[in-house]
């Protein structure tokens, strides 16, 4: 899980001006790609907060990855949007990912662009639209400072009662293989959940990737990896 932009936090802060959620996930990636993804975690923590104020609004989540051992790392994307405008669904867009894994670092990135954020009348459907330049930082041996760009798109739509969410994201990013040449990048993570009551959501995440995944095993680039998760909304 290296992504959980969850836009449903949007609809919830609409009238409380902020949310905060946490997430366990159970991947079942191991069990899936017992070659290629011998090494990848079986559980992840996920903390992840929306505020909205005057100016625009902040966003970040971390995960927090777990093996049997060992904490694996922890990894974080903080954002902040300012609106363009009272009324407008534009804002501009600024962002860090970036983190800490047991070995050193993940490769960190600037991401400086514009967003189109829309909703239904009553804040059920949610959405985004993000075009950005990305700047990636040599952050480690083997890694290099290049330029990219990313597209990314965010949505969330409750139903039924508000007892079901499907929400996630998708994005399309400029990445670099090690002979330098460029590659693109493809990685998505739908979500659903059952809101068994305000607070508690049983459900599931599928991580679907192509070129994202670091595999030294074969030549295989494209995953698909399910979790088994529980929420907390607070």
């Amino acid at each position: 899980m290296k992504k959980i932009l969850s836009i449903a936090l949007m609809a919830i802060a609409a009238l409380t001006a902020t949310a905060q959620d946490v997430q366990l996930h159970y991947d079942f990636g191991r069990n899936l790609y017992p070659d290629e993804e011998a090494g990848r975690q079986k559980v992840t923590m996920t903390l992840e907060q929306f505020k909205a104020d005057q100016w625009g609004s902040w966003y970040y989540f971390v995960d927090i990855d777990f093996s049997r051992k060992f904490t694996e790392g922890a990894y974080t994307e903080i954002s902040r949007e300012f609106k363009l405008g009272k009324q407008s669904p534009f804002a501009a867009h600024v962002e860090y990912d970036g983190g800490l894994n047991r070995f050193g670092s993940f490769q960190q990135a600037a991401l400086l662009g514009a967003a189109y954020n829309g909703h239904n009348v009553d804040f059920s459907t949610t959405y985004s639209l993000q075009l950005m330049y990305k700047r990636f930082f040599k952050s480690y041996d083997y890694t290099s400072a290049y330029h990219s760009a990313q597209l990314t798109g965010v949505w969330s739509t409750t139903f039924a009662g508000k007892k079901c969410t499907f929400s996630g994201f998708i994005d399309f990013w400029r990445g670099e293989q090690a002979n330098g040449h460029g590659q693109l990048v493809i990685l998505s993570e739908p979500q659903f959940w059952y809101n068994a009551t305000d607070h508690l959501s049983i459900g599931t995440e599928v991580e679907v990737s192509n070129n994202f995944i670091y595999n030294t095993y074969n030549d295989k680039s494209f995953f698909v990896n399910p979790t088994l998760g529980v929420k907390w909304n607070f």
